[in-house]
């Protein structure tokens, strides 16, 4: 900085341009922050934020002389007799100045006539944009000031952070007196809007797998409102002056390693993006934990120790700060005319229970873990909340070093009780989670980078707790209340525990089935609860695995997922499971095609149970064609009518579809002489088609390859006709269904074809099995997705005259897994090879 100071005098000296000096102050500041990398390594997080903060500060000065002395001369005034004061708001008035941050300052005045403020103010701006500051400039009068922060409490936040960098002290010290009265003024109305803002604010950064560290839960944020909770109430201008009278040492020492972890975490963010970047994707995550000294072990990688620090860092800080934030605001948001109403609402001695929430004194004495325990098991089953008094309670309670009979015998009343969900939370939130179920160690803050799931273990645990205990699915709901109360027990701690075995090296599944038997046992629950829960934990995601990837209608595939469920009872505890783990995995994860498929494995299953016969192919048909025959509608048809819809060629349209669907479709094919086309548009894009003429399904696919295929169905009729079902796994615009509709149209037009580009098609990822069934055969295929990969097959299997019968398709970490079962007719199986050349004409090569 000296060397560019004598530089800029010397420009000055020999009358340089204003463009030839601010391009050395721009050269300085790039050369600048291309240093910063190993600055970043070596000072780490608030450290280096003081020492950027500080550099930012005399290079602003600099900035700001250069402009006085152009405007001065040789005549300049000393700067603090210039009305005109540069105050560093936000987090640079804080000193946390990220690398690619705004710099956000206020340039206070005073209108005084003698001084061309307005030139010097406008000239200052524009040179430190020329010099490629991200400045964020508010320019105030002193007597404006009070005004201004009425308009926006932004402002007010901003404003309260304020930090003299340069300028006029007299300015400043009239300023301070001005913050002194904002602070006074609207307390209450002020910290009513920032809990406001804070809560939407974390409603959009949720704790996710890619966590927001600036806006996020536990992020930068939350320290931001803790201590403008702390400035406001207290006067405070550091919340390191509250130790002892609202925290322990020991709790502000903990919060601050962890905000010191997550300073650093930013600064490498900044330093690896070469930009402002807030959001730990998956992406950035290996070069991340490099930079932050994580290395390799042999049960962790650099990348999940990472992840799970930052995860467990963030924890701290939300608990810490909301906790202080409730602590410190609930004299000053108290209602004294509540007096009346919380005696009434007493539930014992110092707790209250409002609106289904429990609240306690922050100064409730602290007991054991067992009496916790004791407490909770005497609650009302309608508390579904507890206020962060009583959480902080709870985190103060005495541990034993061993848990005794009684304690786990709590512990298991707690575990069978209806409600367990928030009391799991509770237990969660207080920091208590591995000291009352010790089995669950290694599943807190651990990550999942298996592009599926939005949340860490310990989190998606408690979610699918919770969608356990509030099934919102109405056939689901529908089996789980006809459950015992023990099924019930069973349902919840199996979606409660169903990743535990997760964290370790070996298979979750049956490291989850052993250690669910372990802690069962030292609960003293029964041999035969146990041996249950801990089939369903080994088997918790083979229903949703069968429903997406397998044919559900296979006599092979019921008979294999029944076998391994073994009966009746234990089916309908994994459905409701099986839905609850799904619904936890994110918004709108399980969705109509998920519910059908789940449904439909679990209808078919049922018949397993009682006689397994039925599951034969035949029998099944014959069943089905017998409840045709019982429709008053199927009754009133023509008898040759009735014979061919007996006769209709493909078996699979009796295996999938009901009774009344089968007759519907069978009499709208009776008038079809060319096609009809019905396009369905609700939670998703649905097109059926009943056709006599031929219909070119390869080009008809691959003009919809934008969307995303979810399933498709081809059932062959009567008198050469065929109905087609193609679901999508999104809906369209309304104003898009004309172009949808052109496409079908287009679509009988043998001629046509479209150009896609030829997918990368491994053949060790095609799996094929010419005895799929009786009728069927089977093909599955596993590959990068790719637009337009179906539609490829589609096209050669139009070539070869294959007729496809039905076709599964889902995708998952950026792979396809697609079922695709094509009818026997002679051509697939003994052409196979012929078949395969061509898919995989673009075979990817080693």
């Amino acid at each position: 900085m000296i060397d560019l100071n004598i530089q800029i005098e010397e420009l000055i000296s020999n009358n340089a341009t204003d463009f030839q000096i601010s391009k050395v102050f721009k050269t300085y500041y790039k050369n600048y922050l291309d240093s910063i990398d190993t600055t970043v390594e070596t000072t780490g997080g608030k450290d280096f934020f003081i020492k950027h903060t500080k550099h930012t500060d005399k290079f602003l000065i600099l900035l700001y002389k250069y402009i006085l002395r152009k405007n001065f001369a040789s005549h300049q005034p000393m700067s603090t007799s210039i009305p005109i004061s540069l105050i560093a708001l936000g987090s640079y008035g804080r000193e946390q100045l990220c690398i690619y941050s705004d710099i956000d300052i206020m340039i206070l005045y005073e209108n005084i006539k003698g001084y061309n403020l307005k030139a010097i103010m406008e000239e200052f701006i524009t040179l430190a944009w020329d010099c490629g500051l991200k400045l964020g400039s508010r320019v105030h009068e002193l007597k404006e000031v009070s005004e201004a922060v009425k308009e926006d409490i932004t402002i007010k936040s901003s404003i309260l952070e304020s930090r003299l960098i340069y300028g006029s002290k007299i300015l400043w010290y009239g300023y301070e007196n001005v913050l002194s009265k904002i602070r006074k003024t609207n307390q209450k109305g002020f910290i009513l809007d920032k809990l406001e803002e804070h809560k939407q604010r974390l409603l959009k950064y949720p704790l996710t797998m890619e966590p927001n560290i600036k806006d996020g839960y536990g992020g930068i944020r939350e320290s931001n409102m803790m201590y403008w909770m702390a400035n406001i109430l207290y006067g405070a201008t550091n919340t390191k002056e509250l130790i002892g009278i609202q925290y322990t040492e020991d709790e502000y020492k903990k919060y601050r390693q962890a905000l010191e972890f997550i300073f650093q975490v930013r600064n490498a963010l900044h330093n690896i993006a070469r930009k402002k970047l807030d959001q730990v994707t998956l992406d950035v995550l290996p070069d991340l934990s490099l930079k932050l000294g994580f290395k390799n072990k042999p049960r962790y990688t650099k990348d999940r120790q990472c992840m799970s620090k930052i995860l467990s860092c963030l924890h701290i800080i939300h608990n810490f700060t909301a906790t202080m934030v409730k602590k410190f605001t609930r004299e000053t948001l108290f209602d004294a005319t509540n007096i009346i109403k919380l005696k009434k609402l007493r539930f014992k001695k110092n707790l209250y229970i409002l609106d289904n929430t429990l609240y306690c004194s922050f100064h409730r004495k602290e007991q054991t873990l067992n009496s916790l325990l004791k407490e909770l098991i005497e609650l009302p089953l309608n508390v579904e909340r507890f206020d962060r008094s009583y959480i902080y309670y709870a985190s103060k309670v005495k541990l034993p070093n061993v848990q005794t009979k009684e304690l786990k015998k709590n512990i298991k009343t707690i575990l069978c009780k209806p409600n367990l969900y928030p009391l799991m939370k509770l237990i969660y939130n207080a920091g208590l989670f591995q000291a009352v179920l010790p089995s669950t160690k290694k599943i807190i803050d651990q990550p999942q980078f298996d592009g599926y799931h939005t949340h860490p273990v310990d989190i998606h645990s408690l979610k699918t707790l919770k969608f356990s205990q509030n099934i919102e699915n109405e056939y689901i709901k529908s089996i789980f209340e006809e459950l015992t109360s023990e099924q019930k027990i069973l349902v919840r701690l199996v979606s409660f525990f169903h990743d535990i075995g997760k964290g370790r090296t070996d298979d979750h599944h049956i490291l989850g089935e052993k250690l669910f038997k372990s802690m069962m046992k030292s609960f003293d629950f029964s041999e035969e609860f146990i041996k249950l829960g801990a089939r369903l934990v080994r088997y918790h995601n083979m229903m949703s695995y069968m429903a997406t990837h397998e044919d559900i209608y296979s006599e092979k595939t019921i008979l294999n997922f029944t076998g391994l469920i073994k009966t009746k009872e234990a089916l309908k505890l994994l459905y409701a499971i099986t839905y609850s783990d799904i619904s936890a995995v994110g918004k709108n994860i399980f969705n109509s095609s998920t519910e059908s498929l789940l449904k439909q494995l679990y209808l078919q299953s049922l018949p397993a149970f009682e006689n397994e016969d039925f599951l034969n192919e035949s029998k099944r048909r014959i069943a089905k064609q017998n409840a045709i025959k019982k429709l008053d509608k199927y009754k009133e048809l023509p008898v040759v009518l009735q014979k061919k819809i007996m006769y209709i060629a493909s078996n699979q349209i009796f295996l999938r579809l009901k009774a009344e669907d089968i007759l519907d479709i069978a009499i709208k094919a009776k008038d079809v002489d060319t096609y009809i086309y019905k396009i369905i548009n609700d939670s998703q894009l649905t097109i059926r088609i009943i056709r006599k003429s031929p219909l070119n399904l390869g080009y008809l696919l691959g003009k919809l390859e934008f969307l995303n295929i979810a399933s498709m169905n081809i059932f062959k009729l009567y008198d050469n006709k065929k109905a087609f079902d193609i679901s999508f796994s999104e809906k369209i615009d309304t104003e898009d269904l004309f172009f949808i509709e052109e496409i079908i149209k287009d679509s009988f037009d043998m001629s046509k074809t479209t150009i896609t580009k030829t997918p990368i098609i491994n053949r060790d990822g095609i799996k094929i099995d010419c005895n799929h069934s009786s009728y069927l055969a089977s093909m599955q295929l596993i590959a990068k997705d790719q637009k337009g990969l179906f539609a490829y097959i589609a096209r050669i299997f139009d070539d070869f005259n294959l007729d496809i019968e039905s076709a599964k398709l889902h995708t998952l970490n950026g792979y396809a897994r697609d079922l695709i079962l094509i009818e026997k007719n002679g051509n697939f199986c003994s052409k196979q090879e012929e078949v395969l050349d061509l898919i995989c004409v673009n075979e990817e090569k080693d």
